[in-house]
């Protein structure tokens, strides 16, 4: 995990959701890391939101997030705690993809 400044976000190009602080923000932290192998997860917790981002695409999957949860999940559950998220996504009931389509 590293931080970063927000005067350096236009630098990257770094994707992901932006949760509500809470259970699922802290699940979806794991499940990126379990969904991302081999990428460097940047978080940033603002008390309030999670941000939670890779560097061109971030998945983060149904059944990754019932294993950190340890119970049944659906996907609009998640979303219902998405304040916004970074990049362009793509949804289904199994995963959620946020991903660049330009790169800066």
């Amino acid at each position: 995990m590293s931080k970063k400044s927000t005067a350096d976000g236009y630098k990257n190009n770094r994707v992901g959701p932006i949760l509500r602080a809470g259970d699922v923000a802290q699940a979806a932290i794991q499940a990126v890391e379990d969904d991302n192998p081999g990428k460097e997860v940047h978080i940033e917790d603002r008390t309030a939101y999670i941000r939670i981002e890779c560097e061109d695409e971030c998945v983060l999957t149904r059944a990754s997030m019932e294993a950190a949860l340890g119970r049944p999940f659906q996907m609009r559950e998640l979303e219902i705690n998405l304040g916004s998220f970074s990049g362009q996504i793509d949804t289904s009931p199994e995963r959620i993809r946020f991903y660049l389509a330009h790169h800066i």
